[in-house]
């Protein structure tokens, strides 16, 4: 679980370091997606990205965040078991496969997969976790109801939602809000970029 304070200063990563960058990446046809990796011990920033699927449809926020983690340095950058992984949204197959592929034992979101589905109509996360990985039982014509689509809490990784406490409810409604603007902005001419919808 996160505390009460490392829940608040990844809301601060998200507000000062992510939503920059994410506000400009919207700007040129980008999804609103950001990460940023911090070092476990003082929770200062490594990196902080965004999406870049312009450039190349793989450069996902938290993708594109650990090509320039591995960019940095070797003699300065942290090892990977040494730092928190931070999303701004539930990351996707992609994603959660590159998080644990680099060695981030733990990561936190602030939106869910069905957050970002409803409340920014991006619903391709849920639609390739079920049609990919939802193996239905042989015994059943669909996986189980309200089976979650992934262990969040596995031999590669935990992961932790930032949303609990109830002083941060006012907080991360702005956020939200912040996130309910790029979205608008980002379907407004999602179809201008050449990023596949389907």
């Amino acid at each position: 679980m996160l505390n009460p304070a490392t829940r608040s200063r990844l809301l601060d990563v998200i507000e000062e370091d992510i939503v920059p960058l994410t506000r400009a990446g919207v700007a040129r046809g980008n999804k609103l997606f950001g990460a940023a990796i911090l070092r476990r011990d003082d929770l200062s920033v490594v990196v902080a990205e965004t999406n870049n699927e312009i450039e190349n449809p793989l450069w996902h926020g938290e993708i594109h965040a650990i090509k320039r983690f591995h960019e940095l340095p070797a003699a300065g950058r942290p090892d990977p078991s040494e730092c928190l992984f931070l999303a701004t949204h539930e990351p996707c197959s992609l994603c959660l496969s590159g998080i644990a592929w680099a060695g981030f034992p733990e990561f936190a979101y602030l939106f869910s997969h069905q957050d970002s589905a409803d409340a920014f109509a991006i619903p391709h996360d849920i639609r390739i976790l079920k049609a990919v990985y939802a193996v239905p039982d042989p015994d059943r014509a669909e996986p189980a109801p309200g089976r979650d689509l992934y262990n969040r809490d596995n031999a590669f990784f935990t992961s932790h939602p930032i949303a609990g406490p109830a002083d941060l409810t006012d907080r991360i409604a702005r956020i939200a809000g912040t996130y309910d603007g790029l979205s608008a902005t980002y379907q407004a001419s999602k179809g201008s970029a050449g990023i596949p919808h389907a």
